[in-house]
């Protein structure tokens, strides 16, 4: 266990002043755009070829920097924060919108030392035990010992990276990689919930059937935006189009949401609360930031287990599969995070033998833990 304070870099844009979203909206009003451009038109990071484009302008903009709206719940997030771990702001404006923004988080964060502001576009120079950011690019590039990203409509496309949904799932995980919380150890002896966390190729899914098959779990349906297949069998999955998805996702009908070649995937609370509720343990194959989500909704009612496997196996798997050459691209890039992963789960099981085999150490874990 560290014997320090963790030092924990916020980005700020997006994380906790409105910037795209605030960008879309000024650039609506002013060219009067209908229907009027949303965050899902935005795709990626950076520039686009389409209309979105047109945002970034405002981003040089130190009347804009001045009049971000701060997002609901960001001062309460880092002051609890803050008396966990040494803060720091690590944010990328131009040099004209320097004095508004150091400005703006001195006045709305005065518990944080102004040294604590951290502004320029090199965060890969910046040396931190955790970064939370939701540009890919910069995750991807920090010497942070857990780079987090922050899960926003441009950053879907990427799969396996340590992610979180809310504030709540960022503060859970902090309490977890310090080892500063007093949960009690997970007991699923009356009900719960097995997270299914691991690389793709670590047959989770074929695992979770016999979890479901002869241990009696039960595996929620997944509501979905992906096309169903000709074999689908009934009931494992809820197909909607994606505005509809969007739709219940903005509603809150969702506990966790993750994208999977260009397709949505959520589960809703209704689905897992009704099985926790009967005494039975629901089984979830799911990424680390569903799975961190899940956790700190259940905790100890809840087990993560990581799913381990071979590089060499999982890559010829992933390039096995029916999926575009970027999709492939992004998960085999992601592997370094994902195999990370097991260092937040409760425990961890060789998924390189038959599904029964590994289902049956899961299901002996969860009679144990």
């Amino acid at each position: 266990m560290k014997k320090y304070r963790l030092r924990v870099g916020l980005d700020v844009d997006d994380i906790l002043y409105v910037c795209n979203a605030y960008a879309l909206e000024c650039l609506n009003k002013k060219e009067q755009i209908e229907p009027p451009l949303t965050i899902y038109d935005i795709r990626g990071w950076g520039q686009s070829g389409t209309r979105v484009d047109e945002r970034i302008s405002y981003f040089g903009d130190p009347d804009f920097v001045a009049t971000q709206p701060i997002y609901e719940g960001a001062k309460d997030f880092v002051h609890r924060l803050a008396q966990v771990a040494d803060v720091f702001f690590v944010t990328a404006v131009p040099p004209a919108c320097m004095s508004a923004r150091a400005l703006r988080l001195v006045q709305d964060f005065p518990e944080i030392p102004p040294e604590h502001i951290l502004i320029g576009t090199r965060k890969d120079m910046v040396n931190l035990d955790i970064l939370l950011d939701d540009g890919a690019h910069n995750i991807t590039r920090t010497p942070a010992t857990y780079p987090v990203l922050f899960r926003r409509p441009w950053n879907t496309h990427l799969s396996g990276l340590l992610s979180v949904n809310s504030y709540d799932d960022f503060l859970h995980l902090v309490d977890m990689i310090c080892h500063a919380f007093a949960d009690e150890r997970p007991n699923l002896s009356g009900g719960g919930v097995v997270c299914l966390v691991g690389p793709t190729g670590t047959n989770k899914n074929a695992v979770a059937k016999e979890l479901s098959r002869t241990y009696g779990m039960v595996k929620p349906a997944t509501s979905t935006t992906r096309p169903q297949r000709a074999d689908e069998e009934s009931g494992n999955y809820r197909f909607l189009d994606e505005a509809a998805f969007i739709a219940e996702r903005e509603a809150g009908k969702f506990l966790e949401t993750t994208v999977y070649s260009g397709h949505y995937f959520g589960t809703s609370a209704e689905s897992i609360d009704s099985i926790v509720s009967s005494g039975k343990c629901a089984v979830i194959p799911i990424d680390i930031c569903g799975a961190l989500t899940l956790k700190n909704r259940y905790r100890s009612k809840a087990l993560t287990v990581f799913m381990q496997r071979g590089r060499y196996d999982v890559i010829r798997d992933i390039v096995s599969r029916e999926l575009a050459p970027d999709d492939k691209t992004c998960r085999i890039l992601s592997l370094d995070d994902e195999y990370r992963n097991e260092e937040l789960c409760d425990v961890a099981v060789a998924a390189d033998r038959t599904p029964d085999a590994v289902a049956a150490e899961i299901a002996a874990a969860c009679a144990n833990v």
